[in-house]
């Protein structure tokens, strides 16, 4: 499975005292690949930041950076389908371009998407990807 995971979504799941902080860890350890772009890492990085101290969020980026399940993507199109909200279209472009299986994402400016049949880009909310995870937590697990 390929994901793009909005900020929002990194930020409810990256805390260690998160009761979503496991969906952090089974991303990262399991048959779970993450598409990012250098855009929406330095978004990570940004956000991280604001919210916590720096040197930890140094160190949990570096981590990030480094795991094997991240892979780049450096988009090379624009589709600029989310007029509501324009900074959120790197996940858009991030996603076509990685051919990712969902958009994770609470944001509802994502919703246009349903309405678009190509590139076809599939969004679940955080809530939804659990499931999910549950329901193939056989096939995840290597």
């Amino acid at each position: 499975m390929l994901l793009v995971i909005d900020t929002n979504v990194l930020l409810a799941i990256i805390p260690s005292k998160s009761t979503y902080h496991f969906v952090f860890k089974v991303l990262l350890e399991n048959n779970i690949s993450l598409a990012v772009s250098n855009e929406i890492m330095f978004e990570y990085e940004e956000q991280l930041k604001i919210r916590y101290r720096v040197a930890p969020v140094d160190e949990e980026m570096r981590n990030f950076y480094e795991n094997k399940n991240i892979q780049y993507y450096q988009p090379e199109f624009r589709w600029n389908f989310i007029a509501a909200d324009p900074d959120d279209n790197k996940f858009v472009d991030c996603a076509i371009a990685a051919n990712a299986d969902y958009i994770i994402t609470n944001d509802n400016h994502f919703s246009v998407l349903k309405n678009i049949p190509f590139p076809r880009v599939n969004v679940l909310t955080l809530q939804q990807l659990i499931t999910v995870l549950i329901n193939n937590q056989n096939q995840l697990i290597p």
